[in-house]
């Protein structure tokens, strides 16, 4: 077979070895710009849970103030909800404020996933004035009808100036935004340091998270969205870069049919609950 011949004015692809600049570098391909936070690229996932309800009806309220009371019947039901849930993300690791309706919805969190729950105390809610009856209110104390009633109507109320006003430090004697949004994003921030390339849970509270989102939105109010019990709301975070990826996510509680229950939370929510058709 005759050889190909190569015209000389026509360049050949590769040029001769000899041709080839002994300090010559070849630059690499700029990386792609990690626009989404990939895990893969040390990103971490966070799953903030917003805890179950912790109005007891008068069978179940504990003497004392909102901060007292253990999950009701409902919340415990919701807790169940949300656990299921994670087992299908796999979180690696559980954190959790620690007031007792957080630290109880980790706990069945953590019984669904076989992890421990470790205590971040800057995952508490945020510092308002207490809850419930007065101290020398004994009438009310040793009455848990009337205290079950007195705590649905206050958090009714702080309910309301929530989504009505949204800036906690309108209350006289709380605690001031910017050391309540810093602390929490702290809080995250070495959560997430922890546990590059891992998907984890936060178990905290409605104020402490829209805190969080609201301080990387840039939104001025404290509180803008409704967090439900158990909603799950999720950040990737990498260094100073957070991308939010969902808010509010209640969709496990429509799947266990507890979604009219947990936002109307009357004391017999089963029979409150509709039925599975």
């Amino acid at each position: 077979m005759p050889a190909e011949i190569i015209p000389q004015d026509t360049p050949s692809d590769t040029p001769p070895e000899d041709a080839i600049d002994s300090q010559t570098t070849i630059e690499p391909q700029a990386a792609l710009p990690d626009t989404f936070l990939s895990l893969k690229r040390g990103a971490t996932e966070v799953y903030f849970v917003r805890h179950g309800d912790a109005l007891p009806g008068a069978e179940e309220v504990t003497p004392g103030d909102y901060d007292a009371q253990a999950l009701s019947e409902l919340g415990r039901a919701q807790a169940q909800a949300v656990a299921k849930r994670m087992r299908e993300i796999a979180p690696t690791a559980i954190y959790s404020s620690p007031t007792g309706r957080a630290h109880q919805t980790a706990q069945a969190i953590a019984q669904a996933l076989d992890l421990p729950v470790t205590i971040e105390h800057d995952l508490r809610e945020v510092e308002i004035e207490v809850i419930g009856p007065e101290d020398t209110d004994s009438t009310i104390r040793e009455n848990p009808t009337a205290l079950a009633e007195l705590l649905r109507k206050r958090m009714g109320e702080i309910a309301d100036f929530a989504i009505t006003v949204g800036v906690w430090e309108r209350i006289p004697g709380s605690e001031a935004s910017a050391h309540l949004r810093q602390r929490v994003r702290e809080a995250i921030a070495r959560i997430a340091a922890r546990h590059r390339g891992e998907r984890v849970v936060a178990v905290s509270h409605g104020g402490a998270i829209n805190a969080f989102f609201a301080d990387h939105l840039g939104i001025a109010r404290d509180y803008f969205f409704p967090a439900a019990n158990t909603s799950i709301s999720v950040a990737r975070i990498n260094g100073p870069r957070t991308l939010v990826m969902a808010l509010n996510d209640i969709s496990h509680l429509r799947e266990a049919g507890l979604l009219d229950a947990s936002f109307r939370a009357p004391a017999n929510w089963q029979k409150a609950a509709p039925s599975e058709g």
